[in-house]
C-alpha cells in the first residue's frame, strides 16, 4: 500500500503542487521569523559582548521601579573617585549616555533612519579600550568636538573636520567632527545614529553636569571580576543608587533586555505564520476531500482486491505525510529568503534593526518541519477517514459517491455549537474578571479559532442563497456561462463553503484591523476636539518622541504673549504597579478643557506642591475620591504623597494624562531629566500664517521640534497607525495568497471532475471563451461568498473588541470594506486564470470519453 500511495502521490503532480503551496508559505513564514529574530539577537549579543570585552566590572544607575537600565536615573560623579581609589582597580572611566542626541544634517534637519533612536555616548580618549565606541578614522573628540558613526558619515557625505549640529537636552550646538566610529565593531546598530563626545561636553549636552550613568572598571592583573565587584559594592551608599555587575554580566543583562523586545517581534510574526498554516489547513482538507471523492472507484477497486479499511486509511495518510514532509522542507528553504524579505519590509517602514547573517538554528528546522507536517496530517485526517467508507461495490458503479458518515446529520448542530462556544470563549477572554494577560490572550485565541471553524462549517447552510444572490450579476451579464457558473457554485455547498473559508479567514482579520484602525482614528480625533483648545502643539519631527523642557522655555521667551503649557511625562510606582505619571503647569486651564466629575478647570492651575488629579475610571478601580491620598515611588526612590483635588472623565479617545497628574514644578523636583510629552501653545489672534511663522523661527534652535496646528497635530499623531496598518496588511496578505491558491486548486480539481460535463456543453455549442467565462464567474462567486462572510464576521469580532476597550468609538470604514470586496473579486479573477485556460483547452471528444 505504501508503494501504491507513492505512485498515487506522484501521478497527480499538479494537485500535489497546488495543495503543498499552502504549507510551503506557512512554514516559510515560521522559518523566516526565527531566522530574522535569531539574526537580530546574535547581532545585539555580539555588539554588547564586544563593548564590554575589556571591562571587568560595571557600575550602572539603578531605577527604584524598573530593571531597565535605560530608565535609570544618573548618580553623582563623586563615586568615580571612590571607585578609582579601591586597591584592586587598575583604571576606571565614568560616562553618560542619551537616546536623544540628534545629529543635524547639512540641510538643517535631523538625521534619522525610521524610528530608530539617536544614541549619544561620552568617551574617554585616555582609555579607549573601555569606551563603547571604536575609532575607525580621525581622532577621539576633545571639547566641542564629536565623533559620528560610519553609516551616518557615508550616507550623508560627512567627513572629518566638518562642522555638524547636535541637539540633545538644549538648543542645537555646532561641533567639529573629529573622527568616525563604530559600536561594537558594527558600522551601525540598525538605523540608530551614534555620536560620541568627551565627558564634559556630553554632560553639558545631556544636562547631566556632575552626574554619571555608568562607570566601567578595569581590574588589576590576577584580580577576578567577582572580587572586584564585591569591593565596589562595599562603597557606602553605592548599591542604593546603582547596580554593580561584571563586564560579562552587564553584556548579558543588556542582551537580555534587547531580547525581551525581540521576543515580542518573534511572537508577533509567528502569529501570522500560524494564521497562514491555519488557512492552509482548510486548503489541504478541501483539496484532499475532493480528490478522495474523485478517486471513489479507485479506492473501491482496492477494497475489492482485498485492501482493508485500515490499509486505505494508511495509504491516504501516507500521501498526506509525503505532502507535509516535502512542502515543509521547501518552506524551510524558502523561509531563509523570506527572512531577508521581512528585513527589507521593516527597513522600508522605518523599523531598522541590526542583523548578523542568516542563522538556521536546529530549533528553527525542527519546529518548522514538525509544525508543517503536523498541520498537514491533522488537515488530512477527516478526508482520510472518509476514504475508508468507500464500499467495494462502488468499483462497479459509474458516478459513485462517498456515503455520508453516521454523524453527518449532526453537522449543522455541531457547527452551531462550535461557533457559540467560540464566541463564549472570546467573550470570557474579553470581559472575564481577574484574568492575567496570558489567560486573556489564550481564551481569545481559542475563541477565534473555534469561531473560524464553526463559521466555516456553518457557512455551507448559506452557500445556496448567497451564491444565488452574488451570482445574479454573472447570470445577467454572462448569459448561459454566468448561469452555469452560479449553479456550479450552488451544486456542492460544502465544497464551495470550504473553498471560501480560506479567504473568509484572511478577510475577517483584515476587516478587524481596518475596524480597529478606524475606531482609533475616530476616537483620537474626538478626544483632541474635546480637550485640545490651544492653537498649536509643539512635537518632535517623528511625531512621538518627548521633547526637552528647554523647548518649552525657549518658546516662552521668544513669544512672550503666548501661553505655553508643557505636559510632562514619566513613570512611577502608583498603588503597587508601574504607571504613567504626568504633570501640568498653572496655565494649562487655558490650553486643555476637561469634563470634571469632581473639581473644575481651576484644579489644573491650583495643584500646588502636593495636589493631583485622576481619571474617573482610575478613581472607581481604586475606590478613590477627592481628599484621598496616594503615595508614589519615583525612579530615584523618592516617596512623595499627593492629595486628590479633582476627578475628570476623559473622552472616549483618551487624554494626554497618565494615572496621576501633578504640578510641573513638583515633577521637576522629583525627576532629574524632565521631558514634555506634549507642549501646547496659544497665541493672541489664534492660529494664523504669521503666528505659525513666528513659532517656526522660535524653534530654529531645535531642529528636532516642529509646530503643528490642531488638524496637523491629529494627522501627525495618527501617522504611526498607517505604518502599523501597512505591516499588518502585508502580513495578512500571506493568508489571502494561500486562499487564492486554494481556489485555484479547487477549480482545477473541479475541471477534472467535470471533464465530461465540459465536453458535453462544448459539444452542444459553448465556445472556449464561454467556458473560460463560466470558470471565471464561478471563481468570483466563490470569492465573494468568502468576502461577505469574512467581512461580516470581521465586523462582529471588531465590535466585541471595541466594546471591551473603553477609549475606542465604533466606526465603520465603508471605503476600506468596499476595497476588500473589490480585492476579493480580483482574487477570484486571478485564481480562475489557469483553471479557465485548462478547461477551455479540453479536447471535446476526449472529454466525452473521460471517466
Amino acid at each position: 500500500m505504501i508503494r501504491f500511495a507513492v505512485r498515487s502521490f506522484f501521478s497527480r503532480k499538479l494537485r500535489a503542487f497546488l495543495t503543498a503551496l499552502a504549507i510551503v508559505l506557512g512554514v516559510a513564514m515560521i522559518c523566516g521569523t526565527y531566522v530574522l529574530t535569531d539574526s537580530m539577537q546574535n547581532a545585539f549579543g555580539a555588539i554588547f559582548t564586544t563593548v564590554y570585552k575589556n571591562t571587568d566590572a560595571v557600575v550602572q544607575g539603578k531605577s527604584a521601579i524598573s530593571s531597565n537600565s535605560d530608565s535609570a536615573p544618573p548618580f553623582p560623579q563623586s563615586y568615580l573617585a571612590k571607585v578609582r581609589a579601591l586597591p584592586d582597580v587598575n583604571a576606571a572611566i565614568g560616562g553618560v549616555a542619551s537616546q536623544t542626541a540628534h545629529l543635524i544634517g547639512k540641510n538643517g534637519k535631523t538625521i534619522a533612519f525610521g524610528g530608530a533612536p539617536n544614541l549619544g555616548f561620552s568617551v574617554d580618549p585616555s582609555l579607549p579600550e573601555l569606551n563603547s565606541l571604536d575609532l575607525v578614522s580621525g581622532t577621539w573628540p576633545g571639547p566641542n568636538e564629536v565623533v559620528i558613526d560610519k553609516h551616518v558619515a557615508s550616507s550623508k557625505g560627512l567627513e572629518v573636520g566638518e562642522p555638524i549640529g547636535v541637539q540633545a537636552a538644549g538648543p542645537v550646538e555646532r561641533l567639529r567632527i573629529s573622527g568616525i566610529v563604530t559600536l561594537g565593531g558594527s558600522a551601525s546598530i540598525g538605523g540608530a545614529t551614534l555620536a560620541g563626545f568627551d565627558l564634559e561636553t556630553a554632560q553639558r549636552l545631556f544636562a547631566k553636569e556632575g552626574q554619571l550613568d555608568q562607570i566601567r572598571v578595569d581590574g588589576k592583573p590576577n584580580v577576578s571580576s567577582e572580587k572586584l565587584v564585591s569591593e565596589i559594592r562595599d562603597i557606602p551608599g553605592l548599591t542604593r543608587i546603582a547596580t554593580v555587575r561584571t563586564g560579562q554580566g552587564q553584556a548579558e543583562e543588556d542582551t537580555s533586555q534587547t531580547n525581551d523586545g525581540l521576543s515580542f517581534l518573534q511572537d508577533f510574526l509567528l502569529a501570522f505564520g500560524g494564521i497562514a498554516l491555519f488557512v492552509g489547513a482548510f486548503v489541504i482538507a478541501n483539496s484532499l476531500s475532493i480528490t478522495i471523492a474523485q478517486r471513489t472507484r479507485e479506492l473501491a477497486t482496492l477494497r475489492t482486491l482485498g485492501a482493508s479499511r485500515r490499509q486505505v486509511l494508511r495509504s491516504v495518510l501516507f500521501e498526506a505525510l509525503m505532502l507535509g514532509v516535502i512542502a515543509s522542507a521547501i518552506g524551510l528553504g524558502l523561509g531563509v529568503a523570506l527572512a531577508q524579505g521581512l528585513a527589507a519590509l521593516f527597513d522600508a517602514l522605518g523599523i531598522t534593526l541590526p542583523r548578523a547573517g542568516l542563522p538556521l538554528e536546529t530549533r528553527t528546522i525542527l519546529v518548522s518541519l514538525l509544525v508543517g507536517i503536523f498541520v498537514t496530517l491533522v488537515a488530512s485526517l477527516r478526508p482520510a477517514l472518509r476514504s475508508t467508507r468507500v464500499p467495494p461495490i462502488a468499483a462497479a458503479r459509474e458516478g459513485a459517491v462517498l456515503p455520508e458518515g453516521r454523524f453527518a446529520r449532526y453537522r449543522g448542530i455541531g457547527a452551531a455549537v462550535t461557533t457559540l462556544l467560540g464566541f463564549a470563549a472570546l467573550a470570557y477572554g474579553l470581559f472575564g474578571s481577574g484574568l492575567s494577560t496570558t489567560a486573556i490572550l489564550s481564551w481569545m485565541g481559542l475563541g477565534v479559532l473555534l469561531v473560524f471553524i464553526g463559521v466555516a462549517l456553518l457557512s455551507a447552510r448559506f452557500v445556496r442563497p448567497l451564491a444565488w444572490a452574488l451570482g445574479w450579476p454573472a447570470a445577467k451579464i454572462g448569459g448561459s456561462a454566468g448561469q452555469l457558473a452560479r449553479e456550479n457554485a450552488r451544486r456542492n455547498p460544502q465544497r464551495t463553503a470550504s473553498t471560501a473559508a480560506a479567504l473568509m479567514i484572511g478577510l475577517t482579520l483584515v476587516t478587524v484591523v481596518a475596524m480597529l484602525a478606524s475606531a482609533i482614528r475616530t476616537s483620537f480625533e474626538g478626544s483632541v476636539k474635546d480637550i485640545f483648545i490651544a492653537d498649536y502643539a509643539v512635537e518632535a519631527q517623528n511625531n512621538y518622541d518627548p521633547l526637552p523642557v528647554s523647548v518649552e522655555r525657549t518658546v516662552k521667551r521668544a513669544v512672550p504673549r503666548a501661553t505655553v503649557t508643557g505636559v510632562r511625562a514619566g513613570r512611577a510606582r502608583i498603588l503597587g504597579s508601574n504607571r504613567d505619571l504626568t504633570a501640568v503647569q498653572p496655565t494649562s486651564s487655558k490650553q486643555l478643557e476637561l469634563d470634571w466629575k469632581e473639581g473644575s478647570q481651576a484644579t489644573l492651575d491650583t495643584l500646588g506642591r502636593d495636589g493631583a488629579f485622576i481619571s474617573n475610571a482610575f478613581a472607581k478601580d481604586h475606590h478613590l475620591s477627592v481628599g484621598s491620598t496616594i503615595q508614589i515611588v519615583t525612579p530615584q526612590n523618592e516617596t512623595p504623597t499627593f492629595t486628590i483635588k479633582g476627578i475628570f472623565d476623559p473622552p472616549a479617545g483618551g487624554s494626554p494624562f497618565g494615572s496621576l497628574t501633578i504640578s510641573s514644578a513638583r515633577f521637576d523636583e522629583l525627576y532629574s531629566q524632565p521631558e514634555n510629552l506634549y507642549t501646547f501653545v496659544s497665541v493672541p489672534g489664534g492660529a494664523t500664517s504669521a503666528s505659525t511663522a513666528r513659532l517656526d523661527r522660535a524653534l530654529q534652535p531645535f531642529p528636532n521640534a516642529k509646530v503643528a496646528d490642531r488638524d496637523q497635530f491629529v494627522t501627525d499623531q495618527l501617522s504611526g497607525i498607517d505604518n502599523i496598518l501597512n505591516i499588518l496588511y502585508l502580513l495578512l496578505a500571506l493568508s489571502v495568497v494561500i486562499s487564492l491558491f486554494g481556489i485555484v486548486n479547487v477549480l482545477v480539481l473541479s475541471v477534472f471532475e467535470r471533464t465530461r460535463e465540459i465536453g458535453m456543453v462544448r459539444a452542444i455549442g459553448m465556445t472556449r471563451r464561454q467556458v473560460r467565462r463560466m470558470i471565471r464567474h464561478e471563481s468570483v462567486v466563490t470569492a465573494l461568498i468568502g468576502a461577505v462572510i469574512g467581512i461580516l464576521l470581521g465586523i462582529v469580532l471588531a465590535t466585541l473588541l471595541i466594546v471591551r476597550v473603553d477609549f475606542l468609538v465604533f466606526s465603520l470604514p465603508i471605503v476600506s470594506l468596499i476595497v476588500f470586496a473589490v480585492a476579493a473579486v480580483l482574487v477570484g479573477i486571478i485564481a480562475a486564470i489557469f483553471p479557465a485556460r485548462r478547461a477551455a483547452r479540453l479536447n471535446v471528444l476526449q472529454a466525452l470519453q473521460y471517466e
